[in-house]
């Protein structure tokens, strides 16, 4: 068992205070800090801190894949660690993007190999032959866009623009309201020439202008994601894509889950994010990087989705509270100590004996696995490899860890 310091990424839509407050650093930082990376994904693995100095837990992982993975694990995945976990800090919208199923991935990279594209390359789709699967827990409130919309709801909500220029839409949803309709409206609109949107993309902007004075409630959220999208990206065909998606607020605690083919884009917010390891994007907008229409739309699931649908329900097993999804390559809890538990050391059983990663999001946490102990502190990270065996903790205030694992 060890302290883990995770690996940075400094991304234009990140903030100078929030990742850098949370890992008790000094802020504001000189750039803006979008990712903190906590685990062995080849692109920007984190760090085990051990008596020798720092070892990057990709070469542990590689060195020792039965006593860091453990056998469960390896025989379901492979020598390589399957999930990784990121803060993530939104202070401004992220792209418009989805992510590839499994066979797609593979597809995909193998495609782009035999084109000779680089993995590193600013246009590559595929990094790796991985579907991306994630969760999104909010630490404070998070908002963001996921999802097509059931129709009638979005039929609703451009009428309540009261756009002409968007007459010819309404009416193709009102005829077609199914994942056909909403395929050929979005196809109809990320293909659109420029000077189309730049005659549509304002007149919808004017529309949001006009219901936000109206001081009409309904759809308020909504219309001010477009607003503010359209500042951002002026004439940009995500623009129009938004008026298609959910729009989700996530109270602390609460949880998205994303599976393979789901258009969504963050809009702004704090929280954790666990996924299969991988980078696979297809970016559909909403980005000055590669946008690759053709690719987005031979991934993308354009069935309608209720925003409850996508929200992961949990239950709660003693002190821990499960994150309920289907993916394998990880399972998310949040492990809490209050009340009654405070002062006492409790056992915390593991359901596969994998590993294990630990994030302190609230309080402090004395962490006992074998014969180790080590103290996570709000920020602070730590990796239970595979033979360290089950842990026990204990706490002298109210404290909350995420604990992340191999999927049951």
């Amino acid at each position: 068992m060890h302290l883990l310091r995770g690996a940075v990424r400094t991304y234009a839509w990140g903030s100078r205070t929030a990742i850098a407050d949370f890992t008790g650093r000094p802020s504001p930082t000189i750039h803006p800090e979008a990712e903190l990376w906590l685990g062995a994904h080849p692109g920007d693995p984190a760090w085990l801190q051990t008596e020798d100095g720092e070892e990057s837990l990709l070469e542990a992982v590689k060195d020792d894949p039965e006593g860091q993975l453990g056998s469960v694990a390896i025989g379901r995945f492979g020598d390589a660690l399957p999930f990784l976990v990121k803060v993530l800090a939104a202070e401004e919208p992220l792209s418009l993007q989805a992510h590839p199923s499994a066979a797609q991935a593979r597809e995909g990279f193998d495609r782009e190999d035999r084109l000779d594209i680089p993995v590193n390359s600013p246009i590559r789709n595929y990094r790796d032959r991985s579907h991306k699967p994630e969760l999104l827990v909010a630490l404070g409130q998070f908002d963001a866009l996921a999802g097509f919309r059931p129709v009638d709801r979005t039929v609703e909500l451009m009428r309540a623009l009261a756009v002409s220029d968007l007459d010819p839409f309404i009416n193709l949803l009102s005829d077609q309201s199914d994942a056909d309709g909403l395929r050929a409206l979005f196809t109809t609109w990320i293909t659109a020439p420029q000077p189309d949107l730049d005659v549509l993309v304002p007149a919808v902007l004017d529309g949001a202008v006009h219901y936000i004075r109206s001081g009409a409630k309904k759809f308020a959220a909504e219309v001010k994601t477009v607003l503010e999208l359209g500042e951002r990206y002026p004439g940009d065909a995500g623009v129009l894509a938004s008026l298609l998606l959910n729009r989700i607020s996530l109270r602390p605690g609460e949880g998205i889950y994303l599976p393979a083919g789901n258009l969504h884009a963050y809009l702004h917010g704090v929280g954790v994010e666990v996924m299969a390891n991988s980078d696979n994007v297809l970016r559909g907008g909403l980005t000055p990087k590669h946008v690759d229409v053709p690719e987005l739309l031979r991934v993308l699931d354009f069935t309608p989705t209720p925003e409850d649908r996508l929200r992961s329900d949990t239950v709660t097993d003693g002190l821990e509270t499960i994150y309920q999804t289907p993916a394998q390559e990880f399972a998310v809890s949040v492990l809490t100590v209050d009340g009654e538990r405070i002062g006492d050391e409790i056992d915390v059983h593991s359901r596969h004996g994998g590993p294990q990663l630990l994030l302190c999001n609230e309080g402090a946490a004395v962490v006992y696995a074998d014969d180790d102990k080590l103290t996570l502190e709000r920020g602070m990270a730590a990796w239970v490899a595979a033979e360290d065996g089950p842990i026990r903790l204990t706490a002298a205030e109210p404290t909350k860890l995420f604990r992340v694992t191999i999927g049951i």
